[in-house]
């Protein structure tokens, strides 16, 4: 029987449990309800604690710390004072997480948005290294209060609305003339064809919101550096 190749950052001991206070954890995060999928996969210490991993998922998953949370850890809740969960001060390494192990975090509880993690791994620290870093990852960031999984997808529809096409049609309208005048004539373009592109470029912002934030591992990691999820890992509002 062929054995099936390992992860490419999963360690020969993984499946032993993350107990040492200097493992590394890779981490596997996803925002459930979304399609295309926003995913990210990040290497976080086990000394960690279940209130700094908010504090990376709001970094790595584009959000403002801006909604209380918790997590659904086997039997256990953790997270913000606000909804009568445990103490999220508790390290990771305490949990005894192995690899294959998952648990779910939650924020902006009337919706809410739901993230599966999956551990996939146990890691040897690497010199040199800083952790908490970000390996990879895709898909938009929904923009906060959008209202939730249905009204993002909806709203990421809005490319294809008959608006967006007929504003299309418009801009190439508008680049038909331009493309058709020298500079001069250009200039002379009625009132009504100038303030044409205005008008789409105004209705598409809009649009161009509702599809959230692309995702960049460059700024996330630069973020990261700048203990940025510290920040906000203390949001409670």
């Amino acid at each position: 029987m062929k054995r099936r190749p390992k992860h490419p950052f999963q360690a020969d001991n993984a499946s032993a449990p993350a107990t040492d206070a200097n493992a590394i954890l890779l981490i596997k995060i996803w925002l459930v309800g979304i399609s295309p999928t926003e995913w990210r996969r990040v290497l976080v210490p086990t000394t960690f604690t279940l209130r700094e991993l908010h504090g990376v998922i709001q970094v790595v998953m584009g959000r403002e710390g801006i909604h209380l949370y918790d997590f659904h850890l086997r039997a256990a809740r953790h997270g913000s004072w606000g909804v009568a969960a445990s103490s999220p001060d508790v390290a990771l390494a305490s949990r005894r997480l192995r690899t294959g192990a998952r648990f779910t975090h939650e924020h902006d509880l009337n919706i809410p948005w739901r993230h599966e993690i999956c551990i996939e791994g146990r890691l040897e620290p690497e010199a040199r290294k800083t952790y908490p870093t970000c390996t990879g990852g895709d898909g938009a960031c929904p923009p906060e209060d959008c209202g939730g999984q249905e009204s993002f997808m909806a709203g990421g529809n809005g490319r294809q609305s008959l608006d967006a096409l007929e504003d299309r049609d418009t801009m190439v309208e508008v680049l038909q003339q331009v493309a058709l005048k020298d500079g001069s004539e250009v200039l002379a373009l009625d009132q009504e064809t100038r303030w044409r592109p205005e008008g789409v470029l105004e209705r598409g912002r809009p649009r161009e919101r509702a599809q959230g934030r692309p995702f960049s591992r460059r700024e996330v990691n630069a973020s990261l550096r700048d203990r940025e999820h510290h920040n906000l890992m203390h949001k409670q509002y």
